[in-house]
């Protein structure tokens, strides 16, 4: 098992771009958000959101009171595009893939966010559930015996 895939070359853009946007949000929400954006344009992940509805913009505006908002598994603090780059490689070496896809980041970024990038599909109408089942239906290399 290798523990150290390279991201192929959609999941590499998408990392790049997280890096330089990470930085101008605010809140762990506000990252979730730009994650969504930059993942609904590249590669297996991009047609498994853009196949289930998810605008460049939300539908609604996600819920900001402290009564509504749950909490995030990500906290702000750290190197958040390092910690979801460590978990796309985890993501793609469990699923046994040759490299990193776009569909392993969206995987560690729903993982990383939790509730808040929960919150954030919400908005854009749909769910987790959903984007992982499309998910599954998009990857160029998934396995043949999968469970239906």
């Amino acid at each position: 098992m290798s523990s150290s895939l390279a991201p192929d070359t959609n999941a590499a853009m998408v990392l790049g771009m997280a890096s330089t946007a990470m930085p101008f949000a605010d809140t762990p929400q506000a990252e979730a958000e730009r994650w969504l954006r930059i993942l609904r344009g590249h590669g297996e992940a991009g047609i498994a959101l853009q196949a289930l509805g998810v605008s460049e913009a939300p539908l609604e505006r996600a819920a900001e009171s402290a009564g509504q908002r749950a909490d995030s598994a990500y906290d702000g603090s750290g190197d958040v595009v390092a910690a979801v780059t460590d978990g796309a490689v985890r993501v793609a070496s469990e699923r046994g893939a040759r490299a990193v896809g776009t569909g392993d980041v969206l995987v560690a970024v729903m993982d990383v966010y939790g509730a808040d990038f929960d919150e954030v599909l919400r908005a854009h109408g749909t769910d987790r559930a959903e984007v992982l089942e499309r998910l599954d239906a998009e990857r160029p290399d998934a396995p043949a015996s999968g469970a239906s």
